[in-house]
């Protein structure tokens, strides 16, 4: 859980500083960007599922 409020913290102080800065945001639309973020996640976690599978 400490991972997941750092990482959300320093998303937060990022933001905050290039909103200051007048930068474009370095992210994805937000609602795309998610979704793109829990499509890797997604893979990921299949591809731990089904590797186990085909190694012999």
């Amino acid at each position: 859980m400490k991972e997941v409020i750092l990482s959300l913290l320093t998303g937060i102080i990022v933001g905050f500083l290039f909103a200051l800065l007048k930068l474009p945001i370095p992210a994805p639309p937000a609602l795309a960007g998610v979704t793109g973020i829990v499509g890797v996640y997604l893979g990921f976690k299949l591809f731990q599922m089904i590797a186990p599978m085909f190694a012999k």
